[in-house]
Formats: structure tokens, sequence, C-alpha cells
């Protein structure tokens, strides 16, 4: 292998290796998995959910108490009473929260909005696992002001925010704190019906202390998306689904003006739709989709490109969130960061490339989904039928395979294959292979994970070629590591993935020692160095990046990084910056500063920032990202974002800038009018999107989108196309 010099950098992860050395952080206690057993009580006797805790069934609940902080000081008692009380009938699991706080006028109240961000309050939250994977769960979270979000906790690495489902929830303060009640059908789940033990957690955020408190899992080296350590809830029996069948239907007109075309491209259309869920199994659903409907997708994360490699932008339309979890492949070699290109290099399953071919979009008269547990495997199937591609191609069906075994005691085993090409031109299968290794129990109470995985792909354009990656990961405090080796062969083509970088070999890792101090305004110091280096199949570097922080957290929450990174590139041919500056084709070396700021988001202000100086291949630079999120009262969010990169090279300048406005007004926690607003100068393109929302009664819901792009220029502003839809959905339960 061929490397450059050593960096300078090194000089300094020394120096924070040394002083990482002068904290001493005691070990969290052995774990020990606490359980519960549920109550269960009849129909009749189920309780209202109006956070009113005066119903005769709750004196019969079973009741935990007793939580331990996971942060700001691990394993301590929390330092407010919480009372959860369980139960369940033939259709529902109930949950009550009686969350005590010795100072009820400073609970933090921030956020209504349905699926927002109930995170920055005061909140309560469930983990259910009915399959006792310790690796996957559905979380359920509700804030002091009411807003509610469900989401996906996938194999303790990533967690799915955008899936939904049905179930009620409302909170009320009170004198001595504030109540939530849950109510979540079993029909909203999937599990076996003989599993009677599920996994289950239960937790809270006391957010004026910056305190998050846990019956079970209180290890705090552990992601928030881990659920390996949750408790056990005894006796779910005899529950029922119905026949297992939810019909959910809309219909929604349209109406589009294209400003550009002078009426040529305007109309109103119809469409109708819907998606039909059967439980084959208790565990086993299939879901029929026909014409699904996009129109309440976000807008796209608006991106600049200033490198030779093309983004990467994640998944928004909720029908291929959902069941989501079933299709997930390699672990860690994926779920490093949802957005980052080189951690996502190499997928081979991606669903965006379904439904939308270069960039325009495809509709899908009908689709089939198969996902659940079967005979002890964790399995996913997906079909779809797309229409006729812009490029004049017949109609394809676009198919995914994907099945898991668990293994060991944590660990699992699975087999994936894609077959299709959305654009036609070709014929394409990827299959592959994938071994996902966890022990919690390395050196008594430890972490360690492993994957490793294989893949080749088969393209009647580009041959036959190979892709492999193997990871390791240490979880832990005080010491904390992780290694990723990934291999992409030259002609490796999954058209239903993502490959933007192909012919290269990557080694990249992290090592960090964090420090944690009790009763003290300095909540925790961290000291790390990541590396990340890509050579060509001949082991010739082509490039490297190497850093050194030191990241400092208050107790209340902020937050502040400092960055030294040097970074190296290896330019085989020349390449465009935006604005047509070119990047010569030779090496470079530079070395540049990063410091990022983060305040408490409990705050009516929350701050987000960071500024990297001052160089930039053989020219200089100065990037900067801010977003301020204002939060005046519980209705009401704005977030304001301006992303900056002055770039001043031999061969050229290039100013870029790129705005975001995101603003919600939530009426209830069940209505709502969602407002966003990008724009860049390198496009010129300015897009607005206005979403009104009413969930009336849980699983129906009235939906009105308004979408207007344009280009901003110095001509003024000019309009390209203007869409409406309204949107009726129902969800029908047998």
């Amino acid at each position: 292998m061929t490397f450059t010099r050593a960096s300078p950098v090194a000089l300094v992860l020394a120096c924070t290796c040394a002083t990482a050395f002068a904290g001493q952080t005691p070990s969290p206690p052995p774990f020990t998995r606490p359980s519960v057993t549920a109550v269960r009580i009849d129909t009749a006797e189920a309780p209202v959910i109006d956070a009113d805790l005066s119903d005769p069934a709750w004196e019969k609940a079973a009741v935990i108490d007793r939580f331990r902080q996971r942060s700001p000081n691990p394993s301590e008692p929390a330092t407010e009473r919480t009372v959860v009380r369980i139960l369940y009938d033939e259709n529902n699991l109930y949950v009550a929260f009686y969350n005590y706080d010795s100072a009820p006028d400073q609970i933090v109240v921030r956020n209504m909005q349905r699926d927002g961000q109930v995170y920055t309050s005061d909140s309560a939250m469930i983990y259910l696992d009915p399959g006792r994977t310790r690796r996957n769960a559905y979380n359920f979270e509700i804030g002091a002001s009411g807003g509610r979000t469900d989401q996906l906790e996938l194999n303790n690495t990533e967690e799915l925010r955008e899936w939904n489902t049905i179930f009620d929830a409302r909170a009320r303060i009170v004198a001595d704190g504030w109540v939530a009640e849950f109510a979540i059908p079993f029909k909203s789940l999937s599990y076996e019906a003989t599993e009677t033990t599920w996994g289950f957690e239960v937790a809270r955020r006391i957010f004026h202390k910056n305190e998050r408190v846990h019956w079970a899992g209180f290890n705090p080296a552990l992601d928030f998306t881990d659920v390996s350590q949750t408790g056990d809830l005894v006796g779910i029996e005899n529950v029922g689904q119905g026949i297992g069948l939810d019909v959910q239907i809309h219909g929604a007109p349209r109406l589009r003006r294209d400003w550009q075309l002078g009426g040529g491209g305007d109309g109103v259309s119809l469409t109708a739709g819907g998606n039909a869920f059967y439980k084959v199994t208790p565990a086993l659903t299939n879901t029929l989709t026909i014409n699904p409907d996009f129109s309440d997708a976000p807008l796209d994360i608006r991106q600049v490109n200033t490198t030779r490699f093309s983004l990467f932008t994640p998944e928004t339309r909720d029908f291929f969130l959902q069941d989501v979890a079933a299709f997930e492949f390699g672990g860690r070699s994926y779920g490093r960061n949802s957005q980052d290109r080189v951690s996502n290099n190499g997928r081979p399953f991606f669903s965006r490339n379904i439904g939308l071919v270069q960039g325009r979009q495809v509709s899908l008269p009908v689709g089939n989904k198969l996902s659940g547990q079967v005979a002890g495997f964790d399995v996913g199937a997906f079909s779809v039928l797309t229409d006729r591609t812009p490029g004049g191609e017949e109609g394809q069906v676009l198919s995914v395979a994907r099945a898991t075994r668990p293994i060991l005691a944590e660990s699992k085993f699975g087999l994936v294959v894609t077959h299709g090409d959305p654009t036609g031109l070709t014929r394409n299968t990827v299959a592959g292979a994938d071994f996902q290794y966890r022990n919690s129990n390395l050196f008594g109470n430890k972490v360690l994970q492993a994957d490793l995985l294989y893949m080749k792909s088969f393209s009647s354009a580009a041959g036959n070629d190979d892709s492999s990656a193997v990871s390791l990961n240490f979880p832990n405090e005080p010491w904390s590591g992780d290694f990723l080796f990934k291999q992409i062969g030259a002609a490796f083509t999954p058209a239903l993935g993502f490959v933007n970088r192909a012919a290269m070999r990557q080694y990249a890792g992290t090592v960090a020692h964090l420090t944690r101090y009790r009763r003290s305004s300095l909540n925790t110091l961290e000291f790390g160095t990541n590396f990340e280096f890509v050579t060509d199949l001949n082991n010739l570097l082509e490039s490297r990046a190497n850093d050194v922080l030191v990241r400092v957290r208050s107790r209340i929450g902020d937050q502040v990084t400092v960055r030294v990174v040097n970074t190296y590139e290896n330019v085989p041919a020349p390449f465009f910056l935006p604005r047509t500056v070119p990047v010569l084709a030779g090496t470079y070396e530079w070395t540049n500063l990063n410091v990022g700021v983060r305040t408490f988001n409990g705050r009516l202000f929350t701050l987000q920032a960071d500024v990297t100086c001052c160089r930039f291949y053989d020219g200089d630079a100065v990037a900067s990202r801010v977003n301020l999120i204002v939060r005046p009262a519980v209705h009401f969010e704005i977030n304001v974002g301006h992303e900056a990169n002055a770039i001043d090279l031999p061969t050229g300048r290039v100013d870029i800038h790129l705005a975001t406005t995101d603003a919600v007004v939530n009426f209830t926690p069940d209505l709502q009018v969602a407002l966003q607003a990008q724009y860049d100068n390198i496009s010129e393109h300015f897009a607005l999107s206005a979403r009104y929302r009413w969930e009336y009664r849980p699983g129906n819901e009235l939906f009105i989108g308004l979408g207007q792009s344009a280009l901003i220029t110095n001509r003024g502003f000019i309009g390209q196309v203007t869409q409406a839809t309204v949107r009726l959905g129902h969800t029908l339960r047998f």
C-alpha cells in the first residue's frame, strides 16, 4: 500500500491520548434484565385515553417505579419519581405514566407536532420488541405538550422516524408534574402469537435537568437506538388481531400548472388508490399497494456537491419506509450516517431508485410486499411494477428478497437478492450474504459488534463483479472504537442500490475516550481521532482524511467540538466545482480547523453551527453551516438554516449559498400546517412546500398539499410548476 508522509495531526493525537488518561470514568454496573408481568383486564374495563388516570382499571395495573439515569449521571437513581402502570386487554396494550416533578413550572413544553421533534421537550417513551430480537423495536413517545411520535429502532444502530402506525396517546400537565396515557393496538404490531414474553422498556426525559431515565437500559455507552438491554414484559397472551386486515383507501384530486409551457402542462387529475395489509400470520404481513401516493413526502434535502462523487439522498416516502427493517443489510457497514456518501457506498438495495428515474417521478401501478417472521426467519420480499420510463422503456418489474436467521445468542446470518433495473436499459441482479455478530458480555459488561458481508452483481452491460466489507465496533466507556474495511469492484453495479465510487478499498476507523463528571457544570469530556484511507484495487492511495477532536458537553446539554482535519486527495483527472471552477489533476494535501457548537435544545432558541477554515485543495476556503431553531410557544416552531462555502482556487472562485426554512404551526397534536422553503444560488432553484394535515381519528386524515418551484435570478422570480393536492385517507380495520 502506498501512503503519503505522516500527518502532523499525529502529534496532536499523542497529546490527546495522554490527556485522556488523566480522567477516570466509573464502569456501569453489570446488566441485570428486569421483568414485569402485565395485568389483563376485560375490554369493558378499558381506560379512556384522556391523560386522566382516575379510571378504576389503573388500580389493578402492574407498576414500575424504579428508574435510573442514563444521563447525566449514569446508573444513579432518577432525581424525580416516575410511576408507570401497565394493562392489556384483547385489543390493546395500555401504558400510563405519572411523571412527578418537584418544579412543575419548569417542565419544558416545546413541541406539539405529530411526528415532530418531541425529543426537545419533557417526554415519555415506550419500546416494544415482541420477538425479543434485542435488535429491533417499536418506539412510541409523547411529549408533555401532547405531541406524539412513533418510530422503529433498527439493528441497534439506526432510528427510522418516518415510520407510522395507528396508536392513541394523550398528555396533560398537573399540579405535581404531568401525566401520559397510551393505547397501542395489537393490530398495529407484528408478533408470534405463541410469544408471551416481549422485550420492553420505558423511559422519560426530564428536560429542565437534561436528565434521561430508564427502567432497564441505562448504560450510557450504548446508542439511543440500541435496544439490547431492554427488560421483559411477561404474560401477553390470548390477544386478538381480528382477521388481520387493514385497508387504507385514498382519493386525491390534483391540479398542476406548468408556467414555462404556457399552459401546455396544465391539468386536473384524480388519483385513487390504497394499501391493504393482511396478516398471513400474526408475525407475517402481506402488503398490496395500488397507485401509492407520495404527495405528503417532504422536500428532498437540498445539497450542493463540491466533490467528484455523487451525493446520497435519503428516502423520505412513507410507502418505502414501511417495514424497512426487513430489508436492512450489512449492519454498521451502512449504518454510521444515513446521509453520508462514504458509508452508504455499495448498498445492494436503496428504495429511492424505485419510482424515480433520472430525477423524474415514475408512477407505480401496483406493488406487493411480504415482511415479518416465519419458521424462525425474519423475511422481507418486495416486488413492484413501474410505469413507462422517461426514456420510453416499457414498465419494469423490480424485486428484492431478504431473509435473516438468528444464530448464537445475539447474532444473525442473512441473504439478499435484488433483480431489475429501473431504467429498463439492462438486466441486473445482485446476490449477497451477511453475518452480524454481537456479544454484550465481553469482559463482563462490554459490547463487541462485528459485521461481515459479501455481494456479487450480474449486469448485462457491466458484467459481473463483487463487493465485500468487514467492520468491528466497540461501543463502550471510557474507551470506544470501530473499524471498517470495504472493497467495491470496478464493475460492481447494483441497479437497485447505491454506488458512487467503485474500484476502491476503504479503511475507516475511530478511537475515542470519554470522561464523565458527576455533580459538575461539566458533564463529559471526549478526545478522539477518526481516520479514513481510500485506495484503488492496486493499493495506490487515492484519498485520506485524518482528524483529532476534543468535545466538551455541559451539564445542561450545551456542546462544543474542535477538530483538526488533515486531508489528502489524488485527483486522476480534472473535475469541476460549481460555476465550472476546475480542480486540476494532481495530488493535494491540506489541513483545516473545524469548530462546532450545539446549544441545549430545550431553550426558546437553539443554535447548531460549525465553521471549517481555511484550505481546500490548492486554494482557500471557508465553509459554514448554521441552523437556528425558534420555539416561541408549543404551537409554533421555526427552523432557519444557511450553508455557505467560499472557495478560492488558483483556477477560479465560487461562492455557494444554500438557504432553508421550515416552519410548523400546530393547532392541536392532530392538526398542523407545515411549510418548507429551499433555495441555492448555484442552480438558482427555489422550492416551496405547504402541507396541511388533520388526523381526525387515528388512521384517518385529511391532507392538503401545495408546491411551487421557480428560478430566482437577476431577472427576478420565474415561476416553473405549481401543484396542489387534496387527499382524503381512511383506514378500515377488520
